[in-house]
């Protein structure tokens, strides 16, 4: 269940990448995904190119895959919790995924199990599939 510093964390990282790069990407916060392999996914934040909207038809589950997820960590999830959900995002077709660690201040952003790097403190985070650029300041204020 989503805590305070979640929210938080969510919204700032929402806000900031659509102040920047709206034009480019929807970003769409706890939207349910088909992934290939059961159970669905409901990842924090998922970054698609722009999609057309139908306010008159709704998509309750998406069976289109995201460019990029962003999984909030709690407390209560280990590292291996969210290397085996990321693993099943990349076999999904997912092409990078960010792993947010507030209690670090910190993100790692994976463009596979065995590629990443980890952004802290005050550093500009760069997700290069994308070409996405964030300075962490701006997420956790």
């Amino acid at each position: 269940m989503p805590s305070f510093n979640h929210a938080i964390l969510q919204g700032n990282i929402n806000f900031h990448l659509n102040l920047h790069y709206r034009n480019k990407f929807r970003f769409l916060p706890e939207l349910h995904i088909q992934l290939l392999e059961k159970p669905d996914a409901v990842p924090d934040i998922s970054i698609y190119p722009i999609l057309d909207v139908d306010f008159l038809h709704d998509i309750p589950v998406m069976t289109e895959k995201p460019m990029t997820v962003i999984e909030i960590m709690s407390p209560s999830q280990s590292n291996d919790d969210m290397l085996f959900r990321f693993e099943r995002y990349f076999n999904a077709g997912i092409k990078s995924c960010w792993l947010v660690m507030p209690s670090l201040k910190a993100v790692v952003v994976y463009s596979n199990l065995d590629s990443y790097v980890f952004y802290s403190a005050d550093m500009l985070l760069k997700d290069e599939i994308l070409g996405i650029e964030l300075t962490l300041s701006e997420i956790f204020k």
